[in-house]
């Protein structure tokens, strides 16, 4: 009798537990949604100090430019052009292998449209722009010695920028210096040691610049202007220093951040320098002697980069710097990224002589003189789209070249992104106004109509 007692009175437990067990059992088969990966990472360890890791990046241009004036596409003249191309296809291969150890590659190509040509240069299409090894000789980020093909430079952070993650169209390529001159697309050969000491962020650098005779354009002959000398190379030397306020930036790669999106609350002053010895030449007559001249390279500038409102996600970033370029006597270089165009009516009568291109979006981008570049962006709040966020910016830039005389290269941008997904998905707007010049009879420089350029980039980073 006690015997059954007891089972009556564990009965009710018993029930409960029954009903605990499917209620588990139910909730076992409803449907969990998977958590996002944050990175296509590999750990090496069960700390995930140790990693590999790869991202991949595309930025596809759909762009219409009113051309420059005479300016020839496949022989026909176009007073305006529209065209679809690759302005950057990247791949990443990076990790940290032990604790001092680090990798890091970067593959892909740049600047591919209807008019790329992959047999004019060095770069035969796909190439290596970084390759390089790291190693940490402190426990923190305080020194870290490396080596290789690598775009850790010393004039600015935007003569290393990581594009993936920029606010506007595109990066100031003037800061690139000698883009394509005598490196790979910002990229030279180089060892260097960099770190973070206190608030202290710097870089110092010795490179080897290619020859200019691998660029794959036919070599500059010493001349009036001065241009990269073709005999005689040396060794270049590079520093950035940065004195960071507030949080540090990151310290992964060289590679420097265009804007955080209000994750991180940063600002900074910098100042960067390159120097080569007789890098550049000129030859003022037929009877005068080579001169060779040294390139010297000067920027300040500084960034800002924070939260304003963290509960509705509004941000800025904002960046101001003044650069002095001495590339040597009258030196001026027209570039047009991803140029559309293919060639001009004019000649050395009736227009500037300068290096590069003055076809199609080209204008006078580096040379002898002064630049003042700045930029402002505003990310909105959060809740004024069902998906993503709105970022306008506008940018400016007043070149003072002593090859132009009394007229300035102004070049202004303006336009929005919108953050799907941040940086790893976003739809860009762009609006560019930028000058045109033609030199009179007395061979005077003189200011031409201004040229407008819209471009949409969609963007997908991951």
């Amino acid at each position: 009798m006690k015997k059954i007692f007891f089972l009556i009175s564990l009965f009710p437990l018993l029930q409960l537990t029954a009903q605990v067990k499917d209620s588990s059992s139910k909730a076992s088969i409803l449907p969990v949604k998977p958590k996002e990966k944050e990175a296509l990472k590999f750990n090496l360890n069960e700390e995930g100090t140790h990693y590999f890791q790869a991202t991949f990046c595309n930025q596809v241009w759909m762009r219409y430019n009113e051309s420059n004036p005479q300016t020839k596409v496949d022989g026909e003249l176009a007073k305006q052009t529209f065209d679809i191309g690759l302005r950057r296809t990247r791949m990443q291969l990076f990790g940290q292998i032990t604790d001092k150890v680090f990798i890091y590659f970067q593959f892909g190509q740049n600047n591919f449209n209807a008019q790329y040509n992959a047999t004019s240069n060095r770069k035969n299409a796909a190439f290596f722009h970084d390759a390089l090894c790291e190693y940490k000789v402190s426990k923190g980020n305080q020194l870290k010695l490396g080596g290789g093909l690598t775009i850790a430079n010393g004039l600015s952070r935007f003569s290393q920028p990581s594009i993936s993650s920029i606010m506007t169209m595109d990066v100031p390529v003037f800061a690139q210096a000698t883009t394509d001159q005598t490196d790979q697309f910002s990229r030279k050969l180089s060892i260097y040691a960099r770190g973070q000491v206190s608030h202290l962020d710097y870089r110092l650098l010795l490179s080897d610049p290619f020859p200019i005779t691998s660029n794959g354009a036919a070599p500059v002959p010493a001349f009036q202007y001065s241009s990269f000398a073709s005999i005689g190379r040396h060794k270049q030397l590079q520093t950035y220093l940065m004195w960071q306020f507030f949080e540090h930036e990151n310290h992964t790669t060289p590679y420097m951040t265009g804007t955080y999106l209000g994750k991180k609350k940063i600002f900074n002053i910098a100042c960067g320098a390159t120097y080569q010895k007789n890098a550049m030449w000129n030859r003022p007559t037929a009877n005068d002697s080579i001169a060779y001249q040294n390139m010297v390279l000067l920027c300040v500038e500084s960034f800002l980069d924070m939260p304003l409102n963290k509960e509705k996600g509004t941000a800025i970033s904002a960046y101001a710097g003044y650069f002095k370029t001495n590339y040597g006597t009258n030196y001026l270089r027209y570039n047009g990224p991803m140029n559309p165009a293919t060639a001009t009516g004019l000649n050395k009568t009736n227009s500037i002589t300068g290096q590069g291109p003055t076809y199609g979006n080209a204008f006078p981008m580096f040379g002898t003189g002064s630049v003042i570049y700045a930029q402002c962006g505003y990310l909105l709040p959060k809740n004024l789209l069902k998906s993503g966020q709105l970022m306008p910016y506008a940018s400016f830039t007043m070149a003072q070249f002593d090859r132009l005389g009394n007229q300035k290269m102004n070049l202004y941008n303006a336009g929005v992104n919108w953050l799907i997904k941040g940086h790893n998905a976003k739809i860009s707007i762009d609006w560019q106004n930028r000058p045109t010049y033609s030199i009179d009879a007395s061979a005077k420089v003189q200011s031409g109509v201004r040229k407008n350029c819209f471009t949409v980039q969609y963007q997908i980073f991951i």
